[in-house]
């Protein structure tokens, strides 16, 4: 068994979050920022539209090389988590400004602080390039959005299983993929393996343990 969820910024077209939902996805992750002054226009008006949907609610990050702290306190301030919010940081590769290895270290220990739980780390090809072979125990320890298209995933030695897979997205497919309620074409799906009530009991993610 299988869970989807979607991962959506303000460029793509949602007509009706309901039809999402009956399509069989469980939840959304929406781009809330970029680096420490851009917003995501579309946040706000579609986080109530999928709550009414009964969809599970996300925030990304997407990364730049600005201060670390800026970016987080940008990314808290805009999207507004609750306890049942996912958080994710975005940290693929970025031509304009490019977050570092240990900034993004940074980030997600900032991240984890201010909320109390561990957040997720979105990542394909740049964490394998900066990590090589390496087992790190910082980054093992948040859940991995993998980012691999294809037909198997394959994730960083830091983790013995993704959590969560973007399997295909931004026209992949012949046809692309597409779900119902969203009109983009070749939208970007990600499976979940396991049921949606454990999905929703994973969601927001794990206390992060205090001494």
């Amino acid at each position: 068994m299988r869970a989807d969820v979607n991962d959506l910024f303000q460029e793509d077209v949602v007509a009706d979050f309901k039809a999402v939902a009956k399509a069989g996805v469980k939840g959304i992750i929406h781009k809330a920022t970029q680096g420490a002054g851009v917003t995501d226009r579309a946040y706000v008006e579609r986080r109530k539209m999928a709550a009414d949907a009964g969809l599970l609610w996300g925030a990304y990050h997407f990364n730049t090389g600005e201060p670390v702290a800026a970016q987080v306190q940008h990314f808290l301030d805009a999207a507004k988590p609750d306890d049942h919010t996912l958080m994710a940081l975005d940290f693929e590769d970025n031509r304009h400004s490019q977050m570092t290895l240990s900034q993004a270290r940074d980030f997600l220990a900032r991240l984890d602080g201010a909320l109390g739980r561990k957040v997720v780390i979105y990542s394909g090809n740049r964490i394998k390039d900066l990590l090589g072979r390496k087992v790190d125990a910082f980054f093992g320890a948040h859940r991995l959005w993998l980012a691999q298209y294809g037909p198997v995933a394959r994730p960083q030695a830091s983790w013995p299983k993704q959590w969560l897979w973007q399997f295909t997205g931004d026209g992949i497919g012949s046809p692309p993929h597409a779900i119902p309620g969203i009109t983009t074409h070749g939208i970007d799906i990600n499976q979940y393996s396991g049921d949606p009530a454990k999905l929703a009991a994973d969601w927001a993610g794990a206390p992060v343990l205090t001494s």
